[in-house]
């Protein structure tokens, strides 16, 4: 069984190293992809020193767009999608997620941070069909246009696994937690961004395929 992990990744250069370090260490992961979602800084270089195979979009579409490129090139039985933001990431984790898909007890794994940070723990606890951490089959992908979705992938994922009775499982992840985004790039940018990324939601919501 074949397992790729994407970690989609917009201006992540200072975080993203320590993700993927971890991920090379993991020997239920076949392949790394790491889509550089439009980054100004040095993401792609980072993530090349790491021995992903990176790809490089001209501009920045979104999550849903990322995740959507990551997936054309490469085919896979089971794929894991990460936020390339993650603080404390460690193999038992990835495992975590996995193995419930791998064995057959679930179509879907959502990760749900435990022990990590209040303000992070509190978000995945009102919200936990929002969080990035999920392994799932690929063959449930087929016919999805998770390009139109932007930042609103994780509510698609979430939507379609509903609408098609899938076996999803939530996992703790304990000790986990990820860089908010006030915390990149400041209180005003970042709570804007963060409005943005939930207008997208909502129109994912309620967009039909």
């Amino acid at each position: 069984m074949h397992v790729t992990a994407i970690v989609p990744a917009y201006n992540e250069g200072p975080r993203i190293g320590a993700v993927l370090a971890v991920l090379n260490t993991c020997d239920m992961i076949d392949e790394v992809v790491v889509v550089d979602d439009g980054s100004t800084d040095e993401t792609f270089d980072v993530a090349s020193a790491h021995g992903a195979h990176v790809i490089k979009l001209p501009i920045n579409t979104g999550k849903g767009g990322a995740v959507a490129k990551g997936l054309d090139e490469s085919p896979s039985d089971v794929v894991l999608f990460l936020d390339a933001d993650l603080v404390g990431l460690s193999t038992d984790h990835v495992r975590r997620l996995l193995t419930p898909v791998m064995n057959g007890d679930a179509d879907m794994t959502i990760g749900i941070f435990e022990e990590g940070r209040a303000a992070t723990d509190l978000a995945q606890a009102i919200t936990p069909w929002l969080s990035g951490q999920r392994a799932l089959k690929r063959s449930i992908l087929d016919g999805m246009h998770l390009e139109i979705s932007r930042y609103g992938l994780e509510a698609v994922l979430t939507r379609h696994a509903k609408e098609r009775n899938l076996n999803v499982v939530e996992v703790k992840l304990p000790r986990l937690t990820h860089v908010t985004k006030e915390e990149k790039i400041g209180p005003v940018k970042g709570a804007a961004m963060r409005m943005r990324m939930y207008w997208d939601v909502v129109r994912s919501l309620v967009h039909k395929e």
